[in-house]
């Protein structure tokens, strides 16, 4: 059994590193909406209603108006976003376990983390971008748009799944 050489063992760690900072965001960003549950559920509302965008947008039709509903794409929001922590924390413990092991252990473990990379695109991109940016047209709003901080959200976890996804390699195979 070959185990990961010195030089590699540093790459693996900060690919752990990487998946449990992401791990610990989608957590925490999770918690502040269960916490301070009003701040962003105006920030929901106002995205779903379509009440700030411009006043005669022919795609006014698609707003929605149902408190209930505002509640549910709220809370599918909120468990996306623990989801999304849970998976890369998941994915970043995984790894750390096989942080010494073969290149194709370690590689396997790295499924747990690819799966929050997945589920943070979809909350950030689809939820936020593809959603609230087009389908409720908040790119519309100026008080209510969420667009540049969801990118910056996709534009990290795009990052860290490019670099964990780079193979692996054990001592033998240089």
């Amino acid at each position: 059994m070959t185990t990961a050489s010195p030089p590699d063992l540093a790459t693996r760690l900060t690919k752990v590193l990487f998946c449990a900072a992401l791990g610990a965001f989608g957590l925490l960003v999770a918690a502040d909406n269960v916490v301070d549950y009003g701040t962003n559920y105006a920030f929901v509302q106002h995205v779903l209603g379509m009440d700030t965008i411009f006043p005669h947008s022919a795609l006014g039709w698609r707003a929605i108006r149902d408190p209930a509903l505002w509640q549910l794409g709220y809370a599918i929001i909120i468990a996306g976003e623990a989801l999304t922590g849970l998976l890369f924390l998941v994915g970043s413990l995984r790894m750390l376990a096989a942080l010494r092991a073969p290149a194709a252990r370690f590689a396997a473990a790295k499924a747990w983390a690819v799966a929050g990379a997945a589920c943070g695109f979809g909350v950030w991109f689809v939820g936020f971008l593809l959603v609230g940016g087009e389908w409720f047209q908040m790119w519309q709003s100026t008080e209510w748009n969420g667009q540049q901080p969801a990118f910056r959200f996709v534009m990290v976890i795009l990052a860290v799944l490019i670099f964990v996804n780079q193979p692996e390699r054990d001592a033998e195979t240089r």
